[in-house]
C-alpha cells in the first residue's frame, strides 16, 4: 500500500498549483512541494494523517487550505476492517449507536459487554492493536534514522517518524493496559504482552529521540553558517589586493573554523563538520602562512622605495616584514623559504645601519645556507664532506675578519657559534666516513686473501671470519660504506653457523 493515493494527490496538487506563484521562486517552491508528495506516493508504508499532510506542505505554503488538508488526509485513509463491521452492523441491526457506545474507553461500559458479548469490542481492539504496532515499526524507524543519520534529510525523516510514534502512542487507552492486558492479548492469540511500564518506557523512548532529532536539527544551522563563513573569508581572501584586506580575511577564516568546532559532539553536524575540518585547517593555514610571506615581500618593496631618502623609515619596513616571516613554523614547507628572506631583510637593516659588516654577514650567510643545502640527503662520500667543510669554514673566516669596534661584531659572533658548532658536526662526519671506508677496504682485503688460500683448519677458517666480522662492525651507520659493509656482514655471519 502507498502511502498517499491518487486521490488525496489531485486534491493537494490542485490547491499547491492555486498557492504557488508564477515567478521563478514560486515555481521553485512549487517543485519542492511537489516533490515530497510524489515521494510520499512512491513510499510503501501506512496512509500518511493529516498532520503529515500538513508538515508536508505548511512551511512553503502557510495559507494552504485546511479544509483541502482535511479532504485529503480522508481520502487517503483506505477502508478497515472496522468500517466494514460498521457498515454491516447498520445494514444487519441497525445498531451503530449500541457499537459506539460500547467500544467507549470507559471501564463501566467495557466490563460487563466483554464479559456478555466480547464481539461487540472488536472494532476498539483492532484501533489498539494497530495503533500499538505502528507505534513500535514508526519508533524503530525513527530511532535508526535519528541515531544512523547519513545526511539531514534522514534527521527530518526521523523527526516525522517520531512524530507518527507519537500520535499512535496518543490513541492507545493506557486505562485499559490497568485493567484486564493479558484479556485482550489471550482475546486475539498475540504473543505480546503490552503493559504500563513498556507504554511509558514508549513514551519517555520518543522523548529522548525528539530530543535527538531537535538538537541534530538545531545544530545543522551553526554548520551551515560555519560553511559560509569560510566559504566567505575564503573568497575575499583571494580577491584581497592588500595586506590589510588579507589578515582581515584570514581572521573570518578563523572564525569560521571556530564555529565549526563548537558545533555539539554527538550531533550529526558535528560529524560532518569533522570530515571536513582537516581539510579546511589545511587550507587556513596554506592561506595564513602565504599571507606572512606576502605581507613581508610587500613591506621589502616598500622599504627598498624608501631606503634612498628615509633610511629609518625603511628599516622599519623591513623589521616588519621580519616580523610577518618569523610567524613561519618549523614544520610548514615554505620554513627554508622563510628563512632566506629572513636572512635577506636582516642583511638589509645591517646594511643600513652598519654597510661595511652587514656586507660580510650577508656573504657568510650565502656560504652557510650552500653548506647546510649540501648537507642534506647524507650519507656523503669523503669528498663532498670536505667541500661542505669548506664552505661552513669560508663562512666562518668572513665572520672572524669583523672588529669589535663595528655595529655588526654582536651579531657576527652569534652566527661563528653557530657556524663553528655546525662545521665540528661536519667534522666527526667526514671523519667517520673516512675510518668507515677504511675498514670496508681492510675487510674485502681480508675476504679476498681468503678467498685465494682458504686455511684448511676449520677453527682457523672461522677465526679469520670472524676478524672479517670484527673490521665490518667497526663501520659507522650514516656513511657511504655502512650499506655494503652491512650486507658482507650477513653473508660472514652465516658462514659461521654450522
Amino acid at each position: 500500500m502507498y502511502r498517499l493515493n491518487k486521490k488525496a494527490w489531485k486534491l493537494l496538487l490542485a490547491e499547491v498549483q492555486k498557492c504557488s506563484g508564477n515567478d521563478q521562486v514560486g515555481q521553485i517552491e512549487q517543485q519542492i512541494v511537489i516533490k515530497r508528495l510524489e515521494k510520499l506516493r512512491l513510499e510503501k508504508g501506512s496512509p500518511a494523517g493529516l498532520e503529515e499532510l500538513r508538515d508536508t506542505v505548511i512551511d512553503i505554503y502557510p495559507q494552504f487550505s485546511e479544509k483541502i488538508l482535511k479532504q485529503a488526509a480522508k481520502a487517503n485513509q483506505p477502508p478497515g476492517i472496522f468500517s466494514k463491521i460498521k457498515w454491516v452492523v447498520i445494514v444487519v441491526g441497525g445498531a451503530a449507536g449500541v457499537l459506539w457506545v460500547v467500544n467507549l474507553p470507559y471501564p463501566m461500559i467495557r466490563r460487563p459487554v466483554s464479559r456478555t458479548v466480547p464481539l461487540l469490542l472488536l472494532p476498539s481492539y483492532i484501533s489498539m492493536d494497530y495503533n500499538y504496532r505502528e507505534a513500535i515499526h514508526n519508533l524503530e524507524q525513527a530511532d535508526q534514522l535519528i541515531n544512523q543519520a547519513t545526511s539531514p534529510a534522514d534527521i527530518q525523516r526521523g523527526g516525522e517518524k517520531v512524530k507518527a510514534a507519537k500520535r499512535n502512542l496518543d490513541k492507545l487507552p493506557v486505562w485499559f493496559l490497568g485493567y484486564y492486558p493479558q484479556a485482550y492479548c489471550n482475546l486475539f492469540g498475540c504473543s505480546w504482552r503490552f503493559t504500563v511500564d513498556e507504554f511509558d518506557t514508549a513514551r519517555q523512548r520518543v522523548g529522548r529521540i525528539e530530543a535527538i532529532a531537535f538538537q541534530d536539527q538545531n545544530a545543522l544551522v551553526p554548520l551551515t553558517q560555519a560553511e559560509q563563513t569560510l566559504k566567505t573569508a575564503k573568497q575575499q581572501y583571494q580577491q584581497a589586493s592588500t595586506t590589510e584586506q588579507r589578515e582581515q580575511a584570514i581572521a573570518i577564516w578563523q572564525e569560521g573554523i571556530d564555529q565549526l568546532e563548537q558545533i555539539p559532539q554527538q550531533t550529526l553536524a558535528a560529524k560532518t563538520a569533522q570530515a571536513k575540518i582537516k581539510a579546511y585547517k589545511r587550507d587556513f593555514e596554506n592561506a595564513r602562512i602565504g599571507s606572512f610571506i606576502t605581507a613581508a615581500q610587500e613591506f621589502d618593496l616598500a622599504a627598498e622605495k624608501a631606503k634612498a631618502t628615509q633610511p629609518q623609515t625603511a628599516s622599519e619596513l623591513w623589521q616588519q616584514a621580519i616580523n610577518r616571516i618569523k610567524e613561519v613554523p618549523v614544520e610548514n614547507p615554505r620554513y627554508v623559504e622563510a628563512q632566506k628572506l629572513l636572512a635577506t631583510y636582516q642583511g638589509k637593516i645591517q646594511g643600513i645601519v652598519d654597510p661595511r659588516s652587514s656586507k660580510i654577514i650577508e656573504g657568510a650567510k650565502q656560504f652557510a645556507f650552500a653548506a647546510a643545502k649540501a648537507s642534506q640527503n647524507p650519507p656523503h662520500t669523503e669528498t663532498k664532506w670536505k667541500q661542505i667543510a669548506q664552505l661552513w669554514s669560508t663562512a666562518i673566516e668572513k665572520l672572524q675578519t669583523i672588529p669589535v669596534e663595528e655595529p655588526g661584531y654582536l651579531e657576527a659572533q652569534k652566527l661563528l657559534a653557530t657556524y663553528q658548532s655546525n662545521l665540528g658536526i661536519i667534522e666527526t662526519r667526514l671523519q667517520a666516513e673516512i675510518e668507515s671506508q677504511s675498514s670496508l677496504k681492510q675487510a674485502n682485503e681480508e675476504i679476498e686473501r681468503l678467498i685465494a688460500a682458504p686455511p684448511s683448519d676449520p677453527q682457523q677458517f672461522k677465526a679469520q671470519i670472524q676478524g672479517i666480522i670484527n673490521e665490518l662492525n667497526t663501520v659507522k651507520s650514516g656513511t657511504t660504506a655502512y650499506a655494503e659493509a652491512q650486507a658482507l656482514l650477513v653473508q660472514a655471519q652465516k658462514r659461521l653457523q654450522p
